[in-house]
């Protein structure tokens, strides 16, 4: 499943990531972990995964293992069908978040689709870098427009896969990056609305599974934020 441009929610995530022209990370988010939820949401509205609950734990079970031709998201498949054991939602995307090179594969699907381009620049003259500045920014100013009629209006009715990518990018530090925050702030109970899954539109239930999933990952991102800066 994919949106109407055709982007996968952890391509989305990729987007709000990066910045326009630099084609660098903004500086302060844990995108990492939001693309591990964003793959999580995928699978779930896709059908591929179901979350058990048992003794207050909910569990990751992989239902059907088709793959979608999508390099991450089958990478994740995998990952799920050759696992050892059964794990919990925050595990797995813990382990979604650390695949290697996980910037430079969601990265280039973008190229591949002709969002993003491969450059290279240098660190401190002295170290070499891919970068991945945008040469078609329609697909992300579509994006932005999704979140923001979500979070500056009064709608109600709103696609669950804007709900998934708001919750993420909320607490990930990827709204900020995009959007003014002094008037993401006059917005904050809206926004917590939307983040609880009180304002959905018509959500199934793979949709509603999904949500919650991305609100447990947004729940547990500022601890890792916590920990990272402490370190």
């Amino acid at each position: 499943m994919a949106n109407s441009d055709g982007l996968f929610l952890h391509q989305e995530i990729m987007l709000l990531a990066l910045r326009d022209k630099e084609g660098t990370i903004e500086t302060g988010s844990m995108y990492q972990y939001a693309i591990g939820g964003a793959i999580i949401a995928e699978l779930l509205l896709s059908e591929r995964i179901v979350i058990e609950k048992s003794r207050r734990k909910e569990f990751v079970v992989l239902k059907n293992s088709a793959p979608f031709g999508n390099p991450l998201l089958d990478m994740a498949l995998d990952k799920l069908k050759n696992a050892k054991r059964k794990a919990i939602v925050q595990t797995w995307v813990s382990r979604f978040a650390n695949i290697k090179g996980l910037k430079h594969i969601a990265a280039t699907e973008l190229c591949r689709k002709g969002i993003l381009k491969t450059d290279e620049d240098k660190v401190l003259f002295l170290f070499t870098r891919k970068i991945y500045p945008e040469i078609n920014p329609l697909p992300e100013q579509k994006l932005l427009e999704r979140l923001r009629d979500a979070i500056f209006t009064d709608t109600m009715d709103i696609d669950p896969r804007t709900v998934v990518v708001l919750s993420l990018a909320h607490n990930s530090g990827l709204l900020r990056a995009n959007f003014d925050r002094k008037k993401l702030k006059s917005q904050k109970k809206r926004i917590e609305k939307i983040v609880n899954g009180e304002i959905a539109g018509k959500a199934t239930k793979q949709a509603i599974d999904a949500m919650q999933a991305a609100v447990m990952v947004a729940c547990i991102m500022p601890a890792m934020m916590t920990s990272t800066m402490s370190h």
